[in-house]
């Protein structure tokens, strides 16, 4: 069994929006439920899990049902960061009695470009080598800066991955992770590859895209509405 997990609990503070950056409509349709129409396309999910905020959830769920997404099957409130919502959403998952050696596909919900492709090769990664993170390789020239004015480090780019998400991993995996990172007081990473990487486990690479953008600024929205656009006249 092959479970998307997605992250919505943000509140988008950076749009300057009022409402949060998950739920503003692109084309009539939310961003999340962009994100969601691709794991609900892919044969190899079977079944969604959302972290959503609070008092947002009876609203994903109408969503859910006027866009057709019949493999969201739970929705559960987010915590203060990303690690503390994907680790509610574990824990809804281990009372539900999810088997552990289930693939977990954790995936920002304001990545709504996501394409199968992606998801497929995350999944065939995780089959593999027993798990998988998104990633490109950084073609910009790289400095380092301890005052975010001036530099003398530059860094190898062709030695360098930004990571994007999804991020797969077995159910087991994560429990495990996450148990270990309460134990070691390990608070708000900013991605499940960084949780695992403190805790001293490899990572391996999947397919990403430089399309698979993080909406978090007015910037990305308006590259997003773009890449809509575009598609919508191919």
């Amino acid at each position: 069994m092959n479970i998307a997990l997605l992250t919505a609990g943000g509140i988008g503070s950076r749009m300057q929006q009022e409402i949060p950056k998950q739920f503003l409509h692109v084309d009539n349709k939310p961003i999340i439920v962009y994100t969601l129409e691709a794991f609900q396309n892919n044969p190899n999910i079977d079944a969604i899990i959302v972290a959503v905020l609070e008092r947002w959830e009876d609203i994903l769920w109408a969503y859910a049902k006027q866009f057709n997404i019949t493999k969201m099957k739970w929705v559960v409130v987010g915590g203060k960061s990303g690690q503390e919502s994907i680790f509610n959403c574990l824990k809804k998952l281990e009372e539900e009695k999810i088997d552990l050696n289930s693939g977990i596909v954790i995936h920002d919900g304001n990545r709504p470009l996501i394409t199968q492709d992606i998801i497929t090769d995350s999944l065939a990664t995780y089959n593999k080598y027993g798990s998988a993170v998104a990633a490109i390789p950084c073609v910009e020239a790289i400095f380092k800066s301890t005052n975010s004015q001036s530099s003398e480090v530059s860094i190898p780019r062709n030695e360098l991955f930004r990571t994007q998400t999804p991020h797969t991993y077995s159910f087991s995996k994560l429990l495990w992770a996450h148990e270990e990172a309460e134990k070691r007081k390990i608070e708000n990473t900013a991605a499940t590859c960084v949780l695992m990487n403190l805790l001293g486990e490899e990572i391996y690479f999947s397919l990403g895209s430089e399309k698979n953008l993080k909406i978090t600024t007015l910037d990305d929205l308006d590259i997003f509405k773009a890449l809509i656009k575009e598609e919508k006249h191919v």
